[in-house]
């Protein structure tokens, strides 16, 4: 049981670190020393190598989560509201992740290949949106991981 929490934990460390790395400190020193067409090859080649990952945890945090639901709540029926929260959190984060990958990214991989740089500009702007908003999810279930059954005893 510890190893299925520990795993879990690891696969949301990698997905919500790498998101908060590369919104707070990639993007802003990229746009300071980097042309735009370096700055989209930059984009295309780093996330290539971080969505691989992302798909890993997203495996991970699935196969994980739900073991350790089957194993510790007797599934989700018995388990608290702070686990609720982190499922459907969790899922949402999922949700915007495979959106972004089918669509947005798909386009910026298109874009990059045809040496389009404003629109993979255009798709990074995208793209950094979707990220943002899966940042401050993954930001709102580390926190209720951490404390989240504590939180209304005081």
């Amino acid at each position: 049981m510890g190893f299925l929490i520990a795993l879990h934990t690891l696969a949301a460390v990698i997905w919500v670190g790498g998101m908060f790395f590369a919104y707070v400190a990639l993007r802003p020193a990229a746009v300071q020393v980097l042309e735009p067409a370096q700055r989209a090859a930059l984009w295309g080649a780093t996330l290539a190598r971080f969505f691989l990952w992302v798909w890993i945890a997203v495996v991970v945090l699935l196969l994980s989560g739900f073991a350790t639901l089957g194993l510790y709540f007797d599934g989700l029926g018995s388990a608290g509201w702070h686990v609720h929260a982190m499922v459907t959190l969790g899922a949402v984060m999922m949700l915007l992740f495979l959106h972004v990958w089918f669509a947005p990214y798909r386009r910026l991989k298109q874009a990059l290949a045809n040496q389009d740089i404003p629109e993979a500009g255009r798709r990074i702007g995208q793209i950094r949106k979707f990220v943002l908003a899966n940042l401050v999810l993954g930001i709102v279930v580390v926190l209720i991981a951490s404390g989240g059954r504590y939180i209304f005893l005081g």
